[in-house]
Parts: structure tokens; C-alpha cells; sequence
């Protein structure tokens, strides 16, 4: 009855905050029962023994019980104390973030709670420092789990070098494992070493793994928390940014992130990344100034090879001499030899996946629109882009973008009178008309917090949400040992 009493006491929480209470009062009405039974168990044994009869009765069996059930219940106890003493932690910790004052304080909050804090090891010189070098410092964390590439570390390094040209910024890797292994240590031990940034020896704190997880949306894929020296949150994912910009978006905020984004070109920040060559014909002039290029590819290669054979002749059409225009073709997922290079592909759709989430959670515009667009192709058969050098004219499924190419001669003399871009841009939008398709948009739920809602980057209607499972190797096929 007293332990019950101290659940009974727990009760003002919330069951689904504290697990372990609401395991203890599932099986509360179970152990009275068998409590009740105990004593009827007891009353009977006496009434036996102060009886002139002389019959047995065991009361073993219901001794054993409920020891049992007492044991059970003060280990549960110990488990909600422990759970609720991580509620107040995880709260404070929450507040300590709402009114933030200096940064080291707060980093000792999330990575250590009540635990005396642990020296950080230094990766250039591997050697352990005070956490006191956080002090009145700008602080990009990254947080990840141990499944990370040597391509996560290579994102950073840049960054890391611009963090020795301005001290008053740090690098700090936080691991994410919640039970460490002998395994695990070794493994960790081996990415440290490849780190010349400080590094968490181990995240103790469970509210600080919870913290993680549920404020800045943590999901087990790298992400790079940009916080000031205050303390205060100015980016809870700019790894987005480091992959499109690298150091011309330094140091990550809101504010360089905007002030980057006007300086260049969304699809060309991607281009850049899978093939410079081609970057440098979307910038390099045409005599008249009209140099256009259509990159295209998809998982079916027959599509891919006749859109290649039938752009090829739309492309070389006299018209387009006359108007001393030059349009080239670019397949995303070639390589300069003409082979497959899913590297290259990898590249491409993890730029779009980035510009996506740099922009999914502003204002709908036509460059929002047009990424939402390009990204929902990633697993359609076929899909093609057009660009008037640095800038996107449009992007289309498959279908119709072949469909346009295939039926110039339809509007082939509108080029005349108004141009190749706007006759261009006035058939697909007739084509998309006539034979309008559902749009599938794909959205990896590791990489972050996503919107709750999507508008159709093709139509006015919003979009259904789902939850598919699959596996994808873009990067190549998998080799078994």
C-alpha cells in the first residue's frame, strides 16, 4: 500500500512523458488483487490456528507472491523517479535554451546535465582541452551518429580552415550513441582521428541525446547546429548550406544564407558541384547572348537515349543558326566517357535535396516551385531541364519534354515572331494542359524536420502525404563479402 501510495503520488504526471507509470498502472489492479488475496489468505490461516481443527494451510505460495510483486513495484518506482528526474532536466534544459546567456553554459547543459563536464579532445594536436575554450565563442556543432563518409568530414574541413583564420569560431563534433560499445569506441577512436576539430569524448547526457532529437529534429543523418555566443540557435541545419556554398556562405545564419542566395543561381550552385566544365558554358555568352542547355536523365535508358537522339536534331535545326542561338545537351549521370557514374548522379540529387531544404519552409516562389518540381522527377523514367545560361527557364516530366522536342514543327515559326525562350515556355505550358500527371514528391525523413504541408509544384491543389519504404543505391552497386 505505501508503494502504491508513491505512484499515486507520481500520477500528476503525464503517463506518456513517464513510460514507467504507465507500466505500474497497467498492473497496479493485478497486484491488489493479489494483496486482497494475501491477507483473506492470512485471516484464513489464523482462523485455522486458533480452531480446534487441525488442517493444513501453506501461505508460502502467497508469501512468494507478494515479494515478488513488491520487488517489481520498487523497481519500477526507481525507473519513474529516474524518468521523471529527466522530465525536470529536459524542461530546464529547454528553458535554459528560450533565455540563453553564453554559450558555454548552455553547451555544458546539453552535453553533460549534472555531470562533471569532460575535457574536449583538440583533433589538431589530439590532445584534451578545457571546454573552456567554448567561451563567448560562435559554436557550429556537428551532430551525428557513427555512420558517417569520409565525404560528411570533407564537407567540414573548409569550414574548419576558415575557423583559423577568425578564432571566434569553433568546430565541436557531437556523437550521438546512446549505448557504447568496445566496438562502437574503436570506431569512434577512428572518425576522431580524421577530425582536426574538438570533439565530445561521449554525449553522457540521455536528455541531451533526447534534446537532440525532438528540438532540432535529429534523425541520424549528419547536421551542423550553428549556435552564437550567446547561446542562441541561428541555424539548426546548415549542412545544407556548407554542401551547396561551402565558405561563401560562412558562418551559416539565416542572414548569409539569404545574402548568398541572391548573389547566385540555385541550379547553378548545383551544376558546379557534379562537372565545372559544364558550369562554365551556362555563364559563357553567346554571340547575341542566347546560350541555352538541356540536361536531362531518368531511370529508364531508353527514354534517356531517345530524348538524347531527338533533342540532338532538335538542337541542330537551322532555325536556331539563323537566330544565333546555341543550345547543348547535358546527361546528368554520364560520365565525360559516356559511361554511367552514379557519383555523379549521387551529387546531383543531393544538391536538389539541399536547395529543397534550404527553401521548404519559405514563401512559395517560382524558384521554390521549380526545385519542388525538379525534385519530385528523382525516380520518374525520364525528365529534362532547360537553362538560358545561369538560369532556369523550366523544368518537365519525361513525357511532355519529349513530346516538345518531338513536335517542333508545331511551333517552330512562333520562334520568330517571340522568341525561343516564350515559345518554348507557352507549348510546354499547353502540353502540361492536355496531359497533366499526379506529382510524386520524395522526401527523406532523416534529413530533418519537413513541412506538414506541400503545395503541387504543377497545380494549385495540395498534396497527399504518405510513408514509403525503400532502398536506393545510387551511389553504385552494393558489393557482398
Amino acid at each position: 500500500m505505501e508503494i502504491i501510495d508513491q505512484f499515486d503520488k507520481l500520477s500528476i504526471y503525464d503517463p506518456k512523458e513517464i513510460p514507467g507509470l504507465s507500466v505500474a498502472l497497467d498492473h497496479i489492479p493485478v497486484d491488489v488483487y493479489w494483496s486482497i488475496v494475501a491477507v483473506v489468505a492470512c485471516s484464513t490461516k489464523l482462523t485455522l490456528l486458533t480452531s480446534d481443527e487441525d488442517h493444513p494451510y501453506d501461505l508460502a505460495p502467497y508469501s512468494q507472491k507478494i515479494h515478488y510483486i513488491l520487488n517489481k513495484l520498487k523497481i519500477q518506482l526507481v525507473v519513474c523517479r529516474r524518468q521523471v528526474e529527466e522530465r525536470e532536466t529536459y524542461l530546464r534544459l529547454k528553458k535554459i535554451f528560450q533565455t540563453p546567456t553564453e554559450v558555454m553554459e548552455i553547451f555544458k547543459a546539453l552535453t553533460f546535465t549534472r555531470a562533471k563536464p569532460q575535457p574536449l579532445i583538440d583533433g589538431s594536436t589530439n590532445k584534451q582541452v578545457s571546454i573552456e575554450v567554448l567561451r563567448k565563442k560562435n559554436i557550429f556543432l556537428f551532430i551525428s551518429t557513427l555512420e558517417i563518409t569520409e565525404e560528411d568530414i570533407s564537407d567540414l574541413k573548409p569550414v574548419y580552415e576558415g575557423t583559423k583564420k577568425d578564432d571566434n569560431y569553433k568546430i565541436v563534433w557531437i556523437p550521438v550513441v546512446e549505448s557504447w560499445t568496445l566496438e562502437l569506441q574503436k570506431k569512434f577512436e577512428i572518425l576522431r582521428s580524421k577530425m582536426p576539430w574538438f570533439t565530445v569524448q561521449s554525449l553522457s547526457a540521455t536528455v541531451g541525446i533526447k534534446f537532440i532529437k525532438e528540438e532540432w529534429n535529429f534523425k541520424g543523418k549528419p547536421s551542423l547546429v550553428v549556435m552564437n555566443h550567446q547561446g542562441r540557435i541561428e541555424n539548426t541545419n546548415a549542412l545544407h548550406l556548407v554542401k551547396l556554398w561551402g565558405t561563401k556562405a560562412f558562418p551559416f545564419n539565416k542572414a548569409a544564407e539569404e545574402a548568398i542566395s541572391k548573389k547566385r543561381t540555385w541550379f547553378q550552385t548545383v551544376v558546379v558541384k557534379i562537372d565545372t566544365t559544364i558550369s562554365d558554358k551556362m555563364i559563357r555568352a553567346h554571340p547575341n547572348g542566347e546560350n541555352y542547355i538541356f540536361f536531362y536523365g531518368g531511370k529508364d535508358n531508353e527514354w534517356v537515349k531517345n530524348f538524347a537522339i531527338k533533342a540532338t536534331a532538335f538542337a541542330n535545326d537551322p532555325i536556331f543558326k539563323e537566330a544565333k542561338t546555341g543550345i547543348e545537351l547535358f546527361c546528368v549521370g554520364k560520365s565525360p566517357k559516356g559511361g554511367e557514374d552514379h557519383g555523379i548522379l549521387g551529387r546531383f540529387w543531393d544538391g536538389i535535396e539541399s536547395l529543397f531544404f534550404t527553401k521548404a519552409h519559405k514563401q512559395v516562389d517560382p524558384v521554390t516551385q521549380e526545385i519542388q518540381k525538379l525534385l519530385s522527377y528523382k525516380n520518374e523514367n525520364g525528365w529534362a531541364l532547360l537553362t538560358k545560361g545561369p538560369h532556369v527557364v523550366t523544368a518537365g516530366h519525361g513525357f511532355t519534354m519529349l513530346r516538345i522536342v518531338e513536335e517542333f514543327e508545331k511551333w517552330k515559326e512562333v520562334i520568330r515572331v517571340k522568341g525561343f525562350e516564350i515559345a518554348f515556355r507557352e507549348y510546354h505550358e499547353k502540353l502540361i494542359q492536355s496531359v497533366r500527371h499526379c506529382c510524386r514528391l520524395d522526401i527523406p525523413s532523416v534529413i530533418g524536420k519537413v513541412p506538414e504541408r506541400m503545395q503541387c509544384p504543377e497545380c494549385p491543389r495540395t498534396m497527399e502525404s504518405f510513408i514509403s519504404y525503400k532502398c536506393c543505391h545510387i551511389d553504385g552497386p552494393i558489393a557482398y563479402h
